[in-house]
């Protein structure tokens, strides 16, 4: 398996351990948030060591814990081990005009 955004395999319900669902479920990302993210999004600079991550902005229009947000910056860390993709966990920033990955280096 390549590492290279755009060529992650599908992720399911069966990659999803009990960390990172519980991290889903407080932070308010879907499964279809992670695939996207991983399928079409950017490289994630603030990675640890030995930790990759992508991340990709959502349109949002919508509340999230009492307050109304456009957009949601989603990002999902993970390793690559034996060819493998292991997914670590997941974050969500809610707000507006947030980067976007080299578009806004152009």
């Amino acid at each position: 398996m390549s590492d290279a955004a755009g060529s992650f395999p599908m992720i399911t319900e069966n990659d999803l351990h009990a960390h990172l669902r519980a991290r889903m479920a407080q932070r308010g990302v879907t499964l279809e948030e992670i695939q996207q993210a991983l399928r079409y999004g950017w490289r994630a600079t603030d990675c640890r060591p030995g930790t990759l991550g992508q991340v990709l902005v959502f349109l949002y229009r919508a509340e999230w814990e009492g307050r109304f947000y456009d957009e949601k910056e989603v990002t999902v860390y993970y390793k690559v081990k034996d060819g493998q993709l292991i997914l670590l966990t997941v974050k969500a920033r809610y707000g507006e005009g947030f980067l976007r990955g080299a578009t806004d280096e152009d």
